[in-house]
């Protein structure tokens, strides 16, 4: 077994049936929130708004393109970016011009030619990035930065895990236990997916007290906030076995391009935070190999192409960092095998709506370990580069960093040229970081 850092870099040696759990934990752990951006998206659009169905087809086959551009050697999952909501809900509320009179789903393949235009943007960084060097581009970025920018990834997700736990505490608790019993007692394959375990185990725990004593639920609190039963699956009956994804091709505006395309600060940002995220976790450099320049392109043409095809922005996941530090699976053949269950699930809305009953609840108590883990390697790539703390210029950027990623939980809205446009706080902790770290005296070259 190909091992480093006792971590599993060749899945293959597991054998076939595990390797293929292992894609459908990672699937698992993705699903929750790339489903989440189009059910905002749909409030914003009154119901006609982004498909579940088209938004996992683009994620798996994002992802796949990602591994492409990127040799197949960066273990990431692409999913759907939170960045763009607000410009989502910039754009269905536009009503002068063009928009004057049209519906909610008409606005809508302007929103994504706004943010086909986005992902282009993705490749001019790449191509600056290619021509100065990433080495010399990287200056900019060294670990005083990139350290408090992943914990502020992890940090900011923090409330999100919390606000799901709420819902059900008792589900949130069975999960969590789950995941820790099996990572830390856990043998062999049990040890390696404890979060598919606590997932299916909790989902287990819910099911019985739905069906099978919904009176003693109720009893011992297993409802929702408002005293209904914690599934619905009403829309599941409804859901055709097969269908294909209602693709929708996108159309253009400069109104909507200008309200999703300064996006691209914020999401470029959080890309290479969370490219630095996995290098740290997996222990190599994929700044330099493949390149940034690589990952950058395949994530830039993976949101133009969901875009084109009525789905959102593509983003790598912070979600996914947990997975491998908490698996210490590092193989990205594993990574493509969740894409390929997000696309084959496209095809199947029976299924995809089965999954999307998973209780809010359950995605808290996986979440609770994810997001903790994602800032605690962001800590140790602070301490493995040794970054020196008693210097006052970098207590004053990792402070900057952690205050602007945390204190800006709703990022910062201005307007330009009538429209409304929002950073969101990791791309105020990114940008400040860089500026801060490039003007500041005493900066180490290497």
């Amino acid at each position: 077994m190909e091992t480093k850092n006792n971590a599993i870099r060749d899945a293959r040696t597991l054998g076939i049936p595990k390797m293929l759990l292992l894609g459908l934990q990672h699937m698992f752990a993705m699903f929750g929130a790339t489903i989440l951006v189009p059910i905002l998206v749909n409030n914003y659009f009154k119901g006609e708004g982004l498909s579940i169905q088209v938004t996992l087809f683009c994620a798996g086959v994002g992802t796949l393109f990602f591994h492409l551009c990127t040799k197949l050697k960066v273990p990431a999952f692409l999913g759907s970016s939170f960045a763009f909501l607000g410009g989502f809900e910039t754009v269905s509320k536009l009503d002068t011009g063009i928009f004057k009179d049209m519906s909610m789903g008409e606005k809508l393949p302007y929103a994504c030619g706004g943010i086909v235009v986005t992902g282009a943007l993705y490749l001019v960084l790449a191509l600056i990035i290619k021509l100065v060097g990433v080495k010399r581009a990287m200056r900019f970025l060294p670990p005083v930065v990139t350290g408090p920018i992943i914990i502020c990834i992890g940090l900011s997700l923090a409330p999100s895990a919390v606000n799901n736990v709420q819902t059900n505490w008792l589900l949130a608790i069975i999960a969590f236990a789950i995941i820790v019993i099996f990572n830390i007692w856990g043998k062999g394959m049990w040890k390696i997916i404890p979060i598919l375990l606590g997932i299916a185990g909790a989902y287990a725990v819910a099911l019985i007290l739905h069906f099978c004593g919904i009176k003693i639920g109720r009893a011992c609190g297993i409802t929702n906030p408002d005293g209904s039963a914690i599934f619905n699956f009403a829309e599941v009956a409804k859901a055709s076995w097969v269908n294909v994804p209602p693709f929708e091709f996108c159309k253009f505006d400069l109104t909507a391009i200008l309200a999703m395309a300064p996006i691209a600060i914020a999401s470029m940002m959080e890309h290479i935070g969370d490219i630095s995220a996995i290098s740290a976790t997996v222990g190599e450099n994929y700044v330099e190999d493949p390149g940034l320049h690589r990952t950058l392109i395949g994530d830039g043409l993976a949101t133009s192409l969901s875009a084109l095809v009525g789905g959102p922005a593509n983003t790598t996941y912070g979600e996914n960092t947990g997975v491998l530090e908490l698996s210490r699976v590092h193989d990205p053949k594993v990574i493509r095998l969740a894409a390929i269950y997000a696309v084959v699930l496209s095809f199947i809305p029976k299924f995809a709506g089965i999954i999307s009953t998973l209780p809010a609840a359950i995605v808290g108590g996986v979440s609770f370990i994810l997001y903790g883990m994602i800032a605690a390697i962001g800590v140790r790539n602070v301490v493995e580069n040794k970054v020196d703390f008693t210097k006052s210029r970098n207590l004053i950027i990792a402070a900057t960093i952690l205050v602007c990623g945390l204190g800006f939980s709703s990022g910062l809205t201005f307007q330009i040229a009538g429209t409304s446009i929002t950073l969101t706080g990791l791309a105020i902790a990114a940008i400040m970081g860089v500026l801060l770290n490039a003007i500041l005296p005493g900066r180490e070259e290497d």
